[in-house]
């Protein structure tokens, strides 16, 4: 009833102070940015929709993410391979022999950096959102429901004052 009349503003809200209204806007704030980082990196080291959603779905039932080969590390695969097909003595299997190792050597690379920036990066992020962020929230609900029950009492002492006032003046 409170938070409706207040809403209507037929009833008196009580202002928190200013220095800790601006705490909660860098907290939302922080949320927000936070939270358009990690899927923006998210995205960046998997761009590929399935792939996430897969890995999202293998975290939330607590199992091990199977272990996915890099694209340099399927290139190195094929040309590789293609080498053998052409005999390793020729010209142009020597050269894909060379380039396919450096393409393992990227692709291992590339998923080395995938799980780092997975562990050291991410992980803090998602942290501050599933422990800390929510932590933050609950209290806020707190306050915000104190505060409100506060000013109904307010709202009822007014209303009492108001009546014993008009009380007094009629006897």
């Amino acid at each position: 009833l409170q938070f409706t009349e207040e809403k209507l503003g037929q009833a008196e809200k009580t202002e928190l102070d200013a220095h800790f209204e601006s705490l909660l806007a860098r907290a939302d704030c922080t949320k927000n940015w936070t939270e358009k980082i990690l899927r923006q990196t998210e995205v960046l080291l998997q761009p590929n929709p399935s792939a996430r959603v897969e890995e999202f779905l293998y975290e939330k039932l607590d199992r091990k993410v199977p272990s996915r080969v890099t694209n340099g590390e399927l290139l190195a695969q094929y040309m590789t391979e293609a080498a053998n097909d052409f005999g390793p003595g020729t010209p142009y299997g020597k050269t894909l022999i060379k380039v396919g190792e450096t393409q393992r050597h990227l692709g291992a690379a590339e998923r080395d950096f995938i799980h780092s920036a997975s562990i050291n990066f991410l992980t803090p992020l998602r942290n501050f959102l599933e422990g800390d962020w929510r932590t933050i929230s609950k209290e806020r609900r707190i306050l915000q429901n104190r505060r409100l029950d506060l000013d109904a009492c307010k709202a009822r002492l007014k209303k009492a004052k108001a009546a014993e006032a008009k009380a007094a003046v009629t006897f």
